[in-house]
């Protein structure tokens, strides 16, 4: 293979071979299902499923795994806050988190295990944990890892130990039966009495529930083994979420646990990222109200996954008038039906675009110089490599037309009885008539474009 990954593990891009010939297992951390997704989700969504759609072109198996968590203190709050059992709150979220990836077009993973479903693999790991001194039972009958214990701690965020500070948000209190190190982290949550029942699981260490952490460990090894191919997130997982994964899951199984790492990088707001606890998140279904799926797609596939990208309308609609381009040289020229020929110049250079840690910038910079060709040659093959190649990164697939016309505020007969009028005046010579319904159907964002077979339209930017 020719591809090469950057691996945050190593911090350098390296050729990228799976483990097993022809076969790659990929896991990639989901959502906590407790309020609808924000445009950060989907960047990270969208990134691993360019990432997939590129693999799987490649000729290779993929076995994707995208998990959800539908336990977390905040999915209890939340459920108690609405008056709602937990299991109801989460299924409303994850059929909410369908809807908007389905909009966006983002292909569902082989696998989206919800950790509830896996309290049993995470108790065992648990349990070797415990058996291999790594984990210990605390006073307050929480069981905590000992970070201390596994020499290997902070290799994915290339920290010292005393450079870390995994626990600054909890009190050490080992009088009061707490953690004894400020950088332990919980692997199952003692249950309090105030909690609802649906929230607490028996076990051998008492009534309680798994820590976040533990649920991806467990889910990982289980559905794709004890050493995988590549593990992804957003930048903000890398500590301590994913550096405590690798804590668990190779303290357990002594395997390395993956062997790539990839991180998408954040969408920011006024320089600061996008997040819920920070109030400046826009949810998908808020920006579809403004803009199509595509658009917003097509915003953060020509951006590298690594990079911050900045969300504003402007940039939004930048985006929207650029796929705009490249669907009028599709509707010029109807596309031909064609296989990718990988020896074709623009081809070659799509793929060597994608085979560089997917960078899809230079991959989408190849498309406008193809639908430039394609406006001169005015070539349905060339035009049906157009589209193909956008097809891999999950552009470009709708009727050019309807694309074109689709967000205008009247419906195509009152459009069309207004292009008519417009007709019969210049006729009759009457051009100040004519201008008027152009102007007028402009201010209700309808764009008309004339040429020597006629009259067409499309909604405005």
């Amino acid at each position: 293979m020719s591809l090469r990954i950057y691996n945050t593990l190593t911090r350098a891009v390296s050729k990228f071979t799976p483990a097993e010939p022809g076969h790659v297992r990929m896991y990639v951390c989901g959502m906590t299902v407790y309020d609808l997704c924000h445009l950060g989700h989907a960047r990270s969504m969208i990134a691993f499923d360019v990432v997939q759609r590129w693999l799987k072109a490649s000729g290779l198996k993929v076995t994707y795994v995208r998990n959800i968590t539908d336990i977390d203190d905040k999915i209890i709050k939340r459920a108690l806050e609405n008056g709602e059992t937990i299991r109801h709150l989460t299924d409303r979220m994850i059929d909410a988190l369908h809807q908007d990836a389905d909009a966006l077009g983002i292909e569902r993973p082989q696998h989206e295990p919800r950790a509830t479903d896996f309290v049993p693999q995470m108790l065992s790991m648990i349990g070797t944990l415990e058996q291999k001194g790594l984990a210990y039972r605390a006073g307050n009958g929480d069981v905590n890892y000992a970070v201390r214990k596994f020499p290997g701690y902070g290799k994915l965020s290339g920290k010292s130990l005393d450079e870390l500070n995994a626990g600054e948000r909890v009190a050490v209190n080992a009088e009061e039966g707490g953690k004894l190190d400020p950088l332990d982290f919980v692997l199952w949550k003692s249950a309090k009495a105030t909690e609802p029942a649906d929230c607490k699981w028996d076990s051998e260490f008492g009534s309680g529930r798994p820590g976040w952490h533990i649920e991806c460990s467990a889910m990982a090894c289980q559905l794709l083994g004890e050493t995988f191919d590549i593990h992804g997130g957003g930048a903000d997982l890398q500590f301590p979420h994913h550096e405590n994964e690798i804590a668990q899951s190779e303290g357990a199984n002594g395997q390395p646990f993956a062997r790539t790492w990839m991180h998408n990088g954040f969408i920011n707001v006024d320089n600061e990222k996008m997040s819920k606890s920070l109030g400046n998140f826009f949810t998908i279904r808020d920006v579809l109200k403004e803009f199509d799926a595509e658009t917003v797609r097509f915003f953060v596939v020509r951006s590298h996954y690594r990079s911050p990208l900045n969300y504003s309308d402007v940039h939004l609609n930048d985006a929207k008038g650029a796929l705009k381009r490249l669907y009028t040289a599709l509707q010029a020229v109807p596309p031909a039906d064609v296989r990718i020929d990988w020896v074709d110049p623009m081809a070659a250079r799509f793929k060597a675009a994608m085979d560089e840690d997917f960078g899809t910038p230079d991959a989408v910079a190849v498309l406008f110089e193809l639908a430039s060709e394609v406006n001169r040659s005015q070539s349905a093959e060339r035009a049906g490599l157009l589209k193909a190649l956008g097809g891999l990164l999950g552009l470009l697939q709708t009727e050019p037309t309807a694309y074109l016309q689709s967000g205008a505020g009247l419906d195509e007969a009152a459009i069309q009885a207004q292009i008519q009028a417009r007709a019969d005046a210049k006729k009759a010579k009457n051009f100040a008539e004519a201008d008027r319904i152009r102007y007028d159907l402009l201010a209700q964002g309808i764009v008309l474009k004339d040429s020597a077979t006629g009259t067409t339209w499309e909604a405005a930017q």
